[in-house]
């Protein structure tokens, strides 16, 4: 699987209030929490996201509750994977049960700058950074994660089992 877009970056410890505010928590549609996505930090982040762009932040994103509704927030919004030093564990798996992909590396992270026009390549463990010519190594996604990712997440494996 390969993600191409342009990147935004965020710093350290995002949590699930930045990237979806808890007054929104009563919205289920993905769309209408993709409207609100990241409104507190950034009021601008909805109207700059194009499908398929890239999130970058530091250490501990998706931190605080565990509430499934901000990786949805950030898929909805456009963005085709996250990449950070590291990722609170439940915002983790919450992202592979809705399908999101997370790339954990740190030089990545710390390299990519804000507007970079980024590449993923999922099987391979490898981001690279299209503007500045430069390649990053993450441990390839395998195993039940990239198979969430391969069907858009828990439920639609699910469905497809017992369909």
């Amino acid at each position: 699987m390969l993600i191409h877009g342009k990147e935004h970056k965020y710093g350290d410890h995002i949590d699930t209030d930045v990237i979806i505010p808890a007054r929104y928590l009563n919205m289920t549609d993905p769309d209408e929490l993709a409207g609100h996505c990241m409104e507190d930090i950034d009021p601008q982040f909805v109207s700059k996201v194009e499908p398929g762009d890239v999130m970058v932040a530091g250490k501990n994103f998706g931190c605080g509750s565990s509430r499934e509704h901000a990786p949805i927030a950030v898929k909805a919004a456009g963005i085709a994977a996250v990449i950070a030093e590291t990722f609170a564990r439940i915002f983790y798996r919450n992202s592979f049960n809705i399908g999101l992909p997370l790339i954990e590396s740190t030089d990545a992270a710390q390299a990519i700058e804000d507007g970079d026009e980024v590449e993923i390549d999922l099987a391979a463990g490898v981001v690279r950074n299209v503007t500045k010519a430069e390649e990053y190594q993450f441990a390839p996604i395998t195993g039940i994660a990239a198979e969430l990712l391969e069907v858009g997440g828990l439920r639609e494996r699910v469905r497809q089992q017992f369909t």
